[in-house]
């Protein structure tokens, strides 16, 4: 071990809003100590950043591994519509256009170790060690080196709790919680303690399931829930704490980076996009669709459609197979929609806050949506091919929000200190750390 090898750390809160995180670490009455006294440790130096839009984990993550936004690295969704076929597939580490924080600390020698770290699958060889997160369909498929593979299952371990009864059975939701916890447990103990590392990434991604479905009996103490939902956040704030302990015990110089992906808020009422277009008029559905991913229903003379969560694409004909829309006629379309989505409300209220133009966010990226959405705290964009309203409530009590992402940074007080303000720049933060230019490159198509 060099006493003087500069490692830095990172640790990944998924989905922790900066506000939700006072108000759990708060201490109790009379006294009494902080109900997760880890989380409190950090307190002190956060702050807040925006999560790149639109605000998903897959999203997300890869602006931060790439240090890039969704235009550049060319992750823009949980899905990707194949402009032929028409087919809807899930977005993963093969469509990342731009290098990663971790090839390019590869080249200069440097060493990284990776934990749960999602839209890493599949895993391909690096300088160092990766247990990707998710969405990894296999766990053979999510690491590497492959030796990693016989350790991890004899540990058991899990890239992912099954959360599909989250909805109507908490007590499985919470116990398949635990189950990741303890996996990412056995991943820190894997991977931590040789110290033959440079950058050591470990992010926990519980919190962003517990909040999808139970958000409402975490944030209102009177929830009949709130305690369960507590009782599973203080063994979250335990594996906080062990981690914090071994970064604490590491030899200087170091630093300790931690930051969610986006924030979080309680849910209101999912909004359906593609219902939206076609009550408008603007998608047609030239069959009944087989579920919600299926695209193939989307007719030839239809003007629009929407992909997750808020993505809004005119049918082009320059772009799309079945596609009859001219580019002549594409910026009266667009100002229509975005007149349409903007008029939108739900008992009086208004439903979006923004409509971007997607183009604009993504500058330079041929692959844009056209328009990007932006709704109210409460409104949760969707775009499914099978629901028969606009508005519904499908199981989830928690939705992402763009604002009041978590982060902290050990050298936040330190002079001429500049504070990130999206997520992409935190992993400028890491390149610089190690003395790497952020290159302007990557492909954009």
């Amino acid at each position: 071990m060099t006493p003087d090898r500069p490692r830095l750390v990172v640790l990944g809160l998924d989905g922790l809003p900066l506000s939700l995180a006072h108000r759990l670490a708060q201490g109790g009455t009379g006294g009494l100590a902080p109900r997760l006294p880890n989380l409190a440790r950090l307190l002190p130096r956060a702050s807040s950043i925006e999560a790149e839009l639109p605000e998903l984990s897959p999203v997300n993550w890869t602006s931060f591994f790439t240090a890039k936004g969704p235009g550049e690295h060319g992750v823009q969704g949980f899905t990707v519509l194949d402009p032929a076929t028409y087919a809807l597939r899930i977005a993963s580490f093969d469509d990342v256009r731009c290098p990663t924080l971790f090839e390019q600390l590869g080249e200069k020698g440097l060493v990284s170790r990776i934990v749960n770290l999602p839209n890493m699958a599949p895993a391909r060889p690096l300088r160092g060690m990766l247990i990707a997160g998710f969405v990894a369909p296999e766990l053979a498929r999510a690491v590497y080196p492959p030796f990693l593979l016989g350790p991890l299952a004899a540990a058991g371990y899990r890239v992912e709790g099954d959360t599909t009864r989250g909805a109507t059975d908490p007590g499985h939701l919470l116990a398949e919680l635990r189950r990741s916890l303890d996996a990412r447990r056995a991943a820190l103990n894997l991977l931590w303690p040789d110290l033959a590392w440079d950058l050591f990434v470990y992010v926990l991604t519980e919190t962003d399931r517990l909040f999808h479905f139970l958000f409402h009996a975490v944030d209102h103490p009177g929830h009949p829930l709130h305690e369960a939902c507590l009782g599973l956040l203080v063994e979250w704030d335990r594996v906080l704490g062990e981690f914090l302990d071994r970064y604490d015990a590491l030899p200087g110089p170091k630093r300790l980076l931690a930051l969610a992906d986006h924030g979080f808020c309680e849910l209101t009422q999912e909004v359906d996009l593609n219902r939206v277009l076609i009550e408008a008029g603007y998608l047609r559905l030239e069959r009944p669709p087989r579920d919600e991913w299926d695209a193939g229903v989307i007719a030839p003379d239809s003007r629009a459609f929407a992909l997750d969560p808020g993505r809004i694409y005119l049918h082009r004909a320059s772009r799309y197979a079945r596609g009859r829309v001219a580019e002549a006629d594409c910026p009266a379309l667009r100002q229509d929609i975005r007149q349409r989505l903007m008029d939108l409300t739900w008992h009086g209220q208004r439903v979006m806050n923004r409509v971007l133009d997607g183009r604009e966010l993504y500058e330079g990226a041929q692959d844009a949506p056209d328009l990007l959405c932006v709704p109210e705290p409460g409104f949760d964009c969707k775009a499914k091919f099978d629901r028969a309203t606009v508005f519904g409530h499908y199981g989830r009590t928690g939705m992402h929000r763009p604002e009041d992402a978590f982060f902290y940074d050990s050298e936040a007080n330190s002079p001429e200190y500049s504070r990130p303000v999206q997520v992409r720049d935190v992993g400028t933060l890491v390149l610089d750390h190690f003395g790497i230019q952020n290159s302007t490159g990557g492909i954009l198509l």
